[in-house]
């Protein structure tokens, strides 16, 4: 069966390199016991060393012509296509999918080659489905996977690394060359690992955190006193001003110091709707 053609409109980029795709498969070993879900296999090329673990294992896939392929080149050499056995392969959109009807709620493993145009919209997925997903882990653009492990008083550090780091611990992996790709992709790429922490409870109104931190980084050269009146009015700004956050930019937070933020945010917001 011939080769399948990497399309610009889907973002693909196929992983050349056999030994790299071996070591990104084998970063799904730090969360053993539990399934694993891959997102865009294109052809396969880290399937191969994932579907031989011992461990249920399922794809899912947009592109039919990846599909066919898959169905009737890997699956099938590995006798995972019959009819007594489960289907691995999902035809259809990450996006879209709802996740506990994957593995019937249980937990997994997402692993991939990430397009890069929506590896963010996945990982903002994968935060939703925190409690399915104790470990993520893949490929994706270098620049967003630093940005995803930045600490504060980077210049990197914003809204991915507070509102990932909230949930999971990062850790950047390894970089990987453009030129082990088919189209090679004009920028770096890096392979990541996000482990699930400790946190069940911000200690804050979820919602409000998330709109706070995004408000912060969308204006980050300012100071939190300015940037936050396009949440607050200004009788409630005023008990920013007179806070600790007051001459603070975003990148100098930290996640815990987000979570106090907004829980002033919430008390001025309360304090303006009473007078």
């Amino acid at each position: 069966m011939k080769q399948v053609r990497p399309k610009k409109n889907l973002g693909q980029h196929f992983l050349t390199d056999l030994s790299i795709a071996k070591r990104i498969a084998d970063t799904v070993d730090a969360c053993p016991d539990i399934p694993v879900l891959e997102v865009g296999p294109g052809m396969g090329v880290m399937t191969q060393y994932l579907v031989t673990k011992p461990r249920s294992f399922k794809v899912v896939e947009i592109d039919r012509e990846s599909v066919a392929y898959l169905k009737n080149t890997l699956f099938k050499e590995q006798g995972v296509e019959s009819e007594e056995q489960e289907k691995p392969i999902i035809e259809g959109d990450f996006l879209r999918m709802d996740l506990r009807e994957v593995f019937g709620g249980q937990q997994f493993v997402l692993t991939g080659n990430y397009p890069y145009d929506i590896s963010s919209q996945i990982f903002f997925k994968m935060l939703d489905n925190r409690d399915l997903i104790p470990c993520c882990t893949g490929m994706i653009q270098h620049e967003v996977a630093v940005r995803m492990a930045s600490q504060p008083g980077n210049k990197q550090y914003g809204i991915l690394s507070v509102l990932i780091q909230a949930w999971y611990d990062v850790e950047y992996l390894f970089t990987v060359e453009p030129g082990v790709f088919n189209p090679p992709p004009k920028v770096q790429s890096a392979v990541i690992r996000m482990t699930r922490n400790k946190v069940q409870k911000l200690g804050c109104d979820e919602e409000l955190f998330k709109r706070v931190v995004k408000t912060a980084f969308n204006q980050r050269r300012k100071m939190l006193r300015v940037s936050l009146r396009q949440i607050l009015q200004s009788e409630a700004i005023q008990m920013i001003a007179d806070s600790m956050f007051s001459t603070l930019r975003p990148e100098q937070l930290s996640i815990q110091q987000f979570v106090e933020l907004t829980n002033l945010v919430e008390k001025a917001l309360c304090a303006n709707t009473i007078a």
